[in-house]
């Protein structure tokens, strides 16, 4: 990774024209380097200038004025993220419960970022719409994490193949929570084979992340679930791929140039995290970093 940002990078991230970075240079009020006639910002020295507030009238008012918000990693569950948390030793702790739950943590300020994997409405992008929704006008930031392969993870003692729900008849369907993205996702696959939920056998007991849906189906309290591809190479499930869905990271601006936040990116352009990821099998982390929608 490059340690500087050239004049266009620097004006996309703060969402400003190129003339107003060369009217910053010329007033000193950001931090500079001239190679060769050319300027190059250095990634550090701006991420700092931006934590403090910066030296401009309007941009950063915002987040400089907000409170540091708690070290959480909200949102939906994922194995690899979860992991990548901890091993990065960011001091990011992680509270999985929903893509859902993570936009209602994100409006009350109660994290610092959140996973998301929601589609988009009338065949729109992921997670876009609904970080534009509620987050318009918040100092906000959404990057691509990972894409990830979801589909219909079952036992081997399942005599039969299962191409779609549709194929499900009376086998048992493990749901998640009300809040998790897969559930949306579901309506979605049940909508485009033009099926109900009640087509469905559903079971009354619900899993709360990806690992606990993946182990209700290997245990055999349920018969089907709709779990990342992942967890069911863990508990060596039958797999059927339905949906390639991307999990973003909406994060706060300022807690995005924060040393944690900085420090968890960085182990995820690592060898070990690469590796991890192709060992758990079902990720594309080509586009991790990517930013697919500046708020405010």
């Amino acid at each position: 990774m490059s340690e500087y940002f050239t004049t266009r990078e620097l004006a996309a991230l703060l969402r400003i024209k190129e003339r107003k970075v060369y009217d910053l240079v010329s007033g000193k009020a950001v931090p500079v380097r001239r190679v060769t006639g050319k300027l190059l910002f250095p990634k550090k020295e701006i991420e700092a200038w931006i934590a403090s507030g910066g030296n401009q009238d309007g941009a950063w008012i915002k987040e400089k004025a907000a409170p540091d918000q708690p070290l959480i990693m909200a949102g939906g569950h994922d194995p690899l993220l979860e992991w990548a948390l901890r091993e990065s030793r960011s001091g990011i702790a992680a509270l999985l419960d929903g893509a859902l739950d993570g936009l209602e943590r994100m409006k009350a300020r109660n994290c610092l970022a959140a996973g998301l994997h929601i589609p988009g409405n009338n065949d729109g992008e992921w997670n876009v719409d609904a970080a534009r929704d509620m987050f318009a006008q918040e100092p906000v930031v959404l990057i691509e994490w990972a894409k990830r392969t979801r589909g219909l993870m079952y036992g081997a003692s399942i005599k039969r193949p299962i191409a779609k729900l549709a194929d499900l008849g009376a086998l048992r369907f493990q749901p998640r929570q009300p809040e998790a993205g897969s559930e949306l996702i579901l309506s979605a696959l049940l909508a485009k084979e033009g099926l109900e939920r009640s087509s469905l056998k559903i079971s009354d007991a619900i899993e709360r992340s990806e690992t606990d849906l993946a182990m209700a189906v290997a245990a055999g309290r349920a018969d089907v679930g709709l779990g990342i591809e992942a967890v069911a190479r863990q508990f060596q499930l039958e797999f059927t791929p339905l949906v390639v869905e991307r999990f973003d990271l909406l994060v706060w601006r300022k807690a995005y140039f924060g040393p944690p936040f900085q420090k968890f990116l960085r182990f995820c352009s690592s060898d070990a995290f690469k590796d991890r990821a192709r060992a758990f099998g079902g990720y594309d982390c080509a586009g991790l970093g990517n930013v697919m929608f500046n708020g405010a």
